[in-house]
């Protein structure tokens, strides 16, 4: 009996102390789980957020990029075909009007002398012409000139020996008729120091005839687009857009300087043309 009862305590002792040290460990465990899940459920929830506004964000670029495909698509469908054409006109008449270039030159030892002489000359040009029915605005000067004049001597050098004095005009004449009796007269008035230069035909007012051509010019485009629209199996459409290039005369009519002492060289006027160009854009339907 005696020796019994050690045992029951030792017993009894060693029963309870891994009790103990098993609920001691088991807290620390628990708590730590749960800082870890409350960790998680905060990470969760920012990425949550983080993602909507994201999603938001993107939601109307990639809503809009197949509308703005779609507005490309239906622009290009949209689009109607065209032709581009150049057409030109002419048009043609008898000129009304001749403008000679007459002058006067005079050369003289010295540039007073020169002057003098070329002022003789030229006042006599002018009188003569105002004598043959020339109106006062048709004359005009187109220039004047005085120039020494050089000559060489056997070294080599040159040496001022006198002066040239010189005077270009402008005149129309508006009776083509006339225009050879006008020349002559200039020539014997002013002699030897009258100049003629040439003759030049044209029409006193060229918008009628701008007109003609530019009617014509743009009849030659619409028949060209209208081919072109036929041989693609289309109908010509409505005019997108219409330029107008530089119109040209060619062939004033002109005739080469003449000795002023030839008043009788025959004189052909021939016919006055006049050309312009269009450029147009038709649609094609």
């Amino acid at each position: 009996m005696t020796t019994s009862q050690p045992r029951t305590a030792c017993t009894s002792t060693t029963a309870h102390a891994p009790t103990t040290a098993r609920t001691s460990t088991a807290r620390p465990s628990t708590t730590a789980r749960a800082s870890t899940t409350a960790r998680a459920a905060r990470l969760f929830a920012a990425t949550a957020v983080l993602g909507g506004l994201l999603v938001g964000t993107a939601g109307p670029a990639l809503a809009a990029a197949p509308e703005r495909t779609a507005l490309r698509t239906t622009a290009q469908e949209a689009a109607p075909a065209t032709v581009s054409v150049t057409g030109s006109g002419r048009a043609a008449a008898a000129p009304d009007l001749a403008i000679l270039s007459v002058g006067v030159e005079a050369t003289r030892k010295t540039a007073k002398e020169a002057m003098a002489a070329q002022s003789t000359a030229a006042k006599a040009l002018l009188e003569v012409v105002r004598k043959e029915g020339i109106a006062d605005r048709d004359i005009r000067t187109d220039s004047l000139s005085l120039s020494p004049v050089y000559t060489q001597n056997t070294q080599g050098e040159s040496k001022v020996t006198g002066y040239q004095a010189g005077q270009s005009f402008s005149v129309k004449v508006r009776d083509l008729d006339r225009t050879g009796q006008v020349i002559g007269a200039v020539n014997d008035a002013t002699g030897d120091a009258g100049r003629t230069n040439g003759v030049v035909f044209d029409v006193a007012d060229p918008s009628a005839l701008r007109v003609k051509a530019r009617e014509a010019a743009f009849q030659d485009a619409y028949e060209k687009a209208s081919q072109h629209a036929r041989l693609s199996g289309h109908r010509l459409g409505r005019l997108v857009s219409l330029s107008e290039g530089d119109s040209v005369r060619p062939g004033h009519g002109a005739v080469p300087s003449m000795p002023a002492d030839e008043p009788g060289v025959p004189l052909a006027p021939g016919e006055i043309e006049e050309q312009v160009t269009v450029s147009a854009v038709f649609e094609l339907v």
